[in-house]
């Protein structure tokens, strides 16, 4: 007969399949654009709208989606998630317009929406203390390995299938994650979870749209145009409107008093420095490895593999560090190794050796590791028990959030360094990014352009990691002075005094 214990660690690894498949997909579609581009007869427009209709929809459903969970059963919830996930991505397979795949890709954010923060908070549930850091670097792994895979997998299909293969290739692998959780993991909700505060959601969800719209299109229009600001400016009142009723309602959608928890508010505040800093090497590195260093899409994949091993590496370690020291010292090393992995980076040239972006890379990967999966499981312990889904839904509604802010500022901080660094007398079409200057270059022969653009593109990519190693350094430091050293991980919990968990 199997023991509780291996069917909860067979569930999580099923659960790590789905959720590798929503983690390819933030990437493997950046590939196709091209390909979109020309088979769909998409302008730019239509393009900036299939990747973005995702992140609008995942970032709105992130804070009800815990709370409905709590209320009714989190696998219940997560296994409608990935039916919506793979679904959809089978209908975007199959659509022949821009419209139908911008449609498909709001209904996988659906999708994603529900199974991010549902997969995060059945961890406390089900898992023991001693046993829940190894659950979260699981969590955190799968979710991170995804990324690299994406433009290997994109690819290798567009290279031998046609371009609704980059989405079909979901759809057998949520099947099999979906089945496995059904039969392995075990139901778990809170009975005394509060009804969903319908206006708060309504308040959330439009704030955060309006908020990530906004940072989203900051880049392409410019921070000053005025669709931007009075995005930004209106979903930031929205978000100001939601957090004073939630400050006064009987049921809140997002209790306040969860950041009175030294634990939780500086776990959560350490993950999501981890989630800015991951999420502005991967925006900067790809265009690094392709434009500027000549590789193609599988080989981009191929070479970001040494960050993906020192995040692997750094989640195995952490499993058997943190019972003996404790989750903060880990979290502040990870950030002090962080950080001059990342200022290795910023010295990178548009002729370094790949040796020297690799070894940058891998300290980069181990100092996110060990700062972003402790911070993850310190956030997880400050959570009661009653509060799984909605705790966990606030702490991913505030990673995705600064991850979009992430890559809108330090993308507008990229181009403005490439844009200086050109100098005036290059063309003017070839200001607007490294893909149309080395295009415009090989087009007309230019070497010159072309050597300028790779320089000025890599002087943006520094200042991008160098800003990123100055906000580890700083959240190393409040961490160290504000967050008081926890009681160490590994005490005895009965299983039984977790959260209700139903057969």
């Amino acid at each position: 007969m199997v023991s509780a214990k291996a069917r909860r660690w067979s569930g999580l690894g099923a659960l790590a399949l789905a959720l590798l498949a929503l983690g390819f997909d933030l990437t493997i579609l950046n590939v196709a654009l091209p390909t979109l581009s020309e088979r769909l007869h998409a302008g730019t427009s239509r393009l900036q709208w299939i990747v973005d209709a995702y992140v609008l929809v995942f970032a709105a459903l992130l804070l009800p989606a815990g709370l409905l969970g709590d209320r009714f059963g989190r696998k219940r919830l997560l296994l409608a998630g990935l039916a919506l996930f793979g679904a959809a991505s089978l209908a975007g397979s199959l659509v022949t317009g821009a419209d139908g795949l911008i449609a498909a890709r709001m209904v996988m954010g659906v999708g994603a929406g529900l199974v991010t923060p549902l997969s995060m908070s059945m961890l406390p549930a089900i898992f023991p203390p001693e046993e829940r850091t190894r659950a979260v670097a699981v969590w955190s792994g799968a979710m991170a390995l995804g990324l690299p895979l994406g433009p290997l997998l994109g690819g290798v299909l567009l290279e031998h299938f046609w371009w609704g293969s980059i989405f079909l290739i979901n759809v057998p692998v949520v099947v099999v994650g979906g089945i496995a959780v059904a039969l392995l993991l075990p139901e778990s909700r809170d009975a005394s979870a509060p009804r969903l505060d319908l206006p708060g959601a309504a308040l959330s969800a439009a704030g955060l749209a309006l908020l990530v719209y906004g940072v989203i299109q900051a880049p392409e229009n410019g921070w000053t145009d005025p669709a931007v600001l009075v995005a930004i400016a209106a979903g930031i009142v929205l978000l100001a409107a939601f957090t004073v009723r939630e400050s006064r309602v009987r049921e809140p959608l997002m209790d306040l008093g969860l950041f009175r928890s030294p634990a939780f508010l500086w776990g959560t505040l350490a993950g999501a420095v981890g989630t800015v800093v991951m999420s502005g090497a991967l925006f900067v590195l790809p265009q690094y490895l392709q434009a500027v260093r000549g590789a193609d899409a599988f080989g981009t994949g191929l070479r970001m593999i040494p960050l993906m091993a020192g995040l692997l590496v750094a989640g195995v370690a952490v499993d058997r560090l943190a019972p003996r020291f404790g989750h903060k010292p880990i979290i502040v090393a990870g950030l002090l190794v962080l950080a001059p992995g990342l200022v290795l980076g910023a010295l990178s040239t548009a002729g370094s050796s790949y040796a020297f972006v690799a070894a940058w890379l891998a300290i980069t990967g181990l100092g996110t590791g060990f700062a972003l999966v402790p911070a993850m499981d310190l956030a997880l312990a400050g959570l009661p028990d009653d509060q799984a889904g909605r705790g966990s839904g606030l702490v991913q509604t505030i990673r995705q959030t600064s991850g979009a802010l992430a890559v809108a500022a330090l993308g507008s901080l990229s181009s403005a360094v490439y844009r200086h660094h050109l100098g005036p007398g290059v063309p003017h079409a070839a200001r607007e990014s490294i893909g149309v200057a080395a295009a415009l270059a090989r087009r007309t022969g230019d070497a010159a352009l072309l050597r300028s653009a790779r320089d000025a593109y890599t002087a943006g990519m520094d200042a991008v990691l160098a800003a990123s190693a100055a906000g580890s350094l700083l959240m190393a430091l409040l961490v160290w002075r504000l967050l008081p050293r926890p009681p160490r991980p590994g005490a005895d919990v009965p299983e039984s005094d977790h959260e209700h968990i139903a057969s």
